[in-house]
């Protein structure tokens, strides 16, 4: 079973630089791609990026581009989100997620018309908070 585990999030303050980790298990092989999702209370969920199976695939919302990295570490079976000069704006729960497909694209980032994505496993999430 294909399981995905964040960690990384906290408080920070605003102008302030967090990395998140999440951490994946049960694929039955090692050609996967992963993104990253963020829901803040009240609001709908927000596709941030998405990386290939090949590392340097990757993707990203246009609103999110210029503040947010997505890299991954195979050999850990890892994705990464470095996120830079994080605004109270960027408030919320940050998973990783998969569509189980080796590679992404730019168009799994945006919703279908009702809202949706197409990525079917998500993990449970770590809370980012940026307050002063």
């Amino acid at each position: 079973q294909v399981q995905l585990v964040e960690s990384g999030g906290g408080l920070v303050q605003p102008g302030g630089s967090l990395r998140l980790s999440c951490a994946a298990s049960g694929f039955t092989s090692d050609y996967y791609a992963l993104g990253w999702f963020r829901q803040a209370p009240g609001k709908e969920r927000e596709a941030i990026a998405c990386i290939s199976f090949t590392e340097d695939s990757t993707y990203y919302s246009d609103s999110m581009k210029g503040r947010f990295t997505i890299s991954r570490d195979k050999a850990k079976d890892a994705v990464y989100l470095q996120m830079n000069s994080l605004r109270p704006e960027d408030t919320a729960v940050y998973h990783c997620a998969t569509t189980l497909r080796p590679y992404c694209s730019g168009s799994e980032l945006r919703p279908s018309s009702s809202g949706g994505f197409e990525y079917n496993v998500y993990g449970p999430g770590t809370q980012v908070t940026v307050s002063s």
